[in-house]
């Protein structure tokens, strides 16, 4: 079990952890925007799944994420 107080950013961590198995979109500091299924959150990281492949994004290069919106 993950302490809170080694967390960086504790109201993202748990924002997130409510968002497992979903399609999200995540913005970087690097302005990379990435797309997929959250998989996981560590404390310092997320796991995304985007085309079969886990992506590992740091919590602390972390902008922005919302949910995925579905094309009709």
């Amino acid at each position: 079990m993950t302490q809170i107080g080694s967390i960086s950013n504790p109201y993202l961590y748990e924002t997130l952890n409510m968002m497992i198995g979903q399609a999200i979109v995540v913005q970087t500091k690097k302005n990379n925007i990435q797309q997929g299924k959250l998989i996981s959150v560590l404390p310092d990281d997320i796991v995304l799944e985007a085309n079969r492949t886990p992506l590992f994004i740091s919590m602390k290069e972390i902008v922005w994420v919302t949910l995925a919106t579905m094309k009709k």
